[in-house]
């Protein structure tokens, strides 16, 4: 799976971003991603995608926030509200 680029939009890195932590195709994951329709989102992977997502677009998330990062949309969410998007 290839690596996008900073350029390319955040859905697109985003996503790849969870589907390297779940080891999965990018292009499998949906808009409705989320621990609810993994099987493969556990808790364990859960703080493996919210680390990862950190990593990939430099931001922090709240302690507060990360046990509601369970899916796709929620983590894009945040993301906007953290000026990533």
């Amino acid at each position: 799976m290839t690596r996008p680029n900073d350029s390319d939009p955040v859905e697109t890195r985003l996503k790849w971003t969870i589907a390297v932590v779940l080891d999965l195709d990018a292009a499998q994951l949906g808009d409705d991603a989320s621990s609810e329709t993994i099987p493969a989102w556990d808790s364990v992977k859960q703080m493996d995608i919210v680390l990862a997502v950190e990593s990939e677009f430099d931001v922090r998330f709240t302690d507060a926030a990360i046990p509601n990062l369970t899916s796709y949309r929620i983590l894009r969410q945040e993301l906007a509200a953290l000026g990533a998007a």
